[in-house]
């Protein structure tokens, strides 16, 4: 089974190809997982592996973690393009969000002030006010949803929570009032006898229906990119993507394609 690859809080830079050259933050163990989701293309592994032992980092943790890399940088001459919070989870589950968050914007400012400020979320914390008052702050608040239908988000992202649905998700998300972009991975496959595939016309129906609700500044669209926790998984050409995207465009919605 694919374990965890980020073996630190702060990681990187690293190229992205949704963001560019990122600064990574992961504010969940070192040495184990802990999502809200369990998602069958992870690339940091399934849940199973557990939250390890050395538990979350501290806010100080963070913060004087990050100070350093950001003055390593600096002095070295190096360019960033985003901090960006992923990592080995969900990093709205961090009990300190909103103050973590507060702490990277004013740091971002101090070295990088043109470097922007991501967050990479599953959404199942988009309803938590002082979750919601954070996201409201960065400049990139980037919130999953990878299926309108109850059946296939189940089997695509396994939520640990039985109450969590995609018309829970699609509700909170709204509350932003466009202050979002939503991320889409477009995946089809077959995992534990259950077959899924959100590329079908119903499920693009079901996702532009959730994006005209939803009305998020941007849609982000991709595909697997790297080994997945989950075998048979298959990856949709670039040129998919591209028929998809001009699909959602046709009806409003901005669409970025990333392949």
């Amino acid at each position: 089974m694919q374990t965890v690859l980020f073996h630190s809080t702060i990681y990187g830079p690293i190229h992205s190809r949704r963001l560019g050259m990122s600064l990574g933050i992961n504010l969940m163990p070192n040495d184990g997982k802990i999502c809200s989701f369990d998602c069958l293309y992870c690339e940091a592994g399934f849940n199973a592996q557990g939250p390890g032992k050395d538990g979350v980092p501290t806010r100080e943790a963070v913060k004087k973690q990050l100070r350093h890399k950001l003055e390593e940088m600096k002095a070295n001459g190096q360019t960033l393009d985003v901090i960006t919070f992923s990592g080995n989870g969900e990093p709205t589950l961090h009990p300190e969000f909103k103050k973590v968050v507060d702490d990277v914007l004013r740091l971002r400012t101090e070295f990088f002030p043109d470097a922007k400020v991501s967050v990479l979320s599953n959404s199942t914390m988009a309803g938590k006010p002082t979750v919601v008052e954070a996201l409201l702050k960065v400049d990139n608040n980037i919130l999953k949803l990878d299926s309108a239908m109850p059946h296939t988000f189940r089997v695509l992202n396994r939520p640990t929570s039985p109450n969590c649905l995609p018309d829970g998700v699609i509700a909170d998300l709204k509350r932003f009032k466009g202050q979002c972009v939503v991320q889409t991975i477009m995946v089809r496959g077959e995992y534990d006898g259950e077959h899924f595939d959100n590329t079908t016309d119903e499920e693009l129906d079901a996702l532009l229906s959730a994006y005209l609700e939803i009305g998020p500044r941007e849609v982000m669209l991709y595909s697997i990119d790297r080994k997945t926790p989950a075998e048979n998984l298959e990856k949709v050409s670039k040129e998919e993507l591209e028929k998809i995207a001009q699909r959602f465009r046709d009806a409003g919605i901005k669409v970025q394609v990333n392949a």
